[in-house]
């Protein structure tokens, strides 16, 4: 559920407001781009590659951004302060206003910021998959982009929770594992930790990059190379991480039981959240003494 305000460009207001307009493209074609954020303590966690991929992921889409990352920080954190949102999930969306036959009056802004809190969701210990083919084209060049046209991602979990899983892994057009619809996806062999690399289709998800980037265990490696699902049948261990999910455990895949293990995904997720907490006390508030 959304807590009580939004932020709408500059402003701060009640969710039901009426702010949109049919003629905002990007609202009917789903020409945007957007990050969900982890709100720790009120600070935006690994805010800095959240920025790093919108601003990526407008360039490629031709989505002007209104607001540097500084004044976006502030703004976000601003409605973090309005909701009393400390801990919780952010949801922020930038919208493309023009271009196209249908595309309304100029508002005076090439694009809208939109952004929204909401409680963080508890997903449980682990969760089962479902599998779906043909679900990225791995050689496209918007491939890996995080862009408001989400529908066959939200078609495709709903079609796998109707069979009773609670995600689905997205395969690409060469049968590789890609990711879930919302979800990077490891698997652990030993001490040998893997993900699918950009080039299987996947996402660059943020939590996927700090465990290849900064996270350090003793002992394990965590490294990129193509999976298949035989590869994630036969695995010690097989997780998905996401900014809300951190890594969480599967169980299943297709009704199948994987993993004999969580050694990797419990050491990871242990130097994870030390990461966090490390971030957290370096980018902490001043007010965080109220929080």
């Amino acid at each position: 559920m959304l807590h009580r305000f939004i932020l709408h460009n500059d402003r701060i207001q009640e969710a039901s407001s009426e702010t949109l307009a049919a003629g905002q493209v990007g609202l009917l074609a789903g020409w945007g781009v957007f990050s969900t954020l982890r709100v720790a303590e009120g600070v935006l966690f690994a805010f800095e590659r959240h920025w790093a991929r919108i601003q990526r992921d407008a360039a490629l889409f031709h989505v002007p951004l209104p607001e540097g990352p500084e004044v976006l920080r502030g703004r976000l954190l601003e409605l973090v302060e309005a909701n009393h949102a400390y801990d919780s999930t952010l949801r922020v969306a930038i919208v493309r206003n023009g271009g196209g036959m249908w595309a309304g009056p100029s508002t005076g802004r090439a694009s809208d910021l939109i952004a929204l809190t909401a409680d963080t969701k508890d997903w449980g210990h682990g969760v089962k998959l479902a599998v779906q083919t043909q679900a990225r084209h791995a050689t496209c060049e918007f491939a890996g982009a995080k862009i408001l046209s989400w529908a066959m991602n939200l078609t495709w979990l709903e079609n796998a929770q109707q069979r009773g899983f609670d995600e689905a892994i997205l395969l690409n057009e060469r049968g590789e594992v890609a990711e879930c619809t919302s979800a990077n996806i490891f698997i652990a062999n030993g001490n040998q930790v893997w993900t699918p690399p950009l080039s299987s289709g996947c996402l660059p998800g943020v939590t996927r990059e700090v465990l290849l980037d900064e996270i350090r265990v003793p002992g394990l490696e965590v490294r990129e190379k193509p999976l298949l699902p035989g590869d994630l049948q036969a695995a010690d261990e097989v997780f998905i991480t996401s900014t809300t999910r951190d890594l969480l455990p599967v169980e299943e895949i297709e009704g199948a039981k994987v993993g004999r293990t969580l050694a990797a995904q419990t050491a990871l997720a242990a130097a994870f959240h030390a990461r966090l907490r490390q971030y957290v006390a370096e980018h902490r508030p001043a007010h965080a003494a109220k929080v």
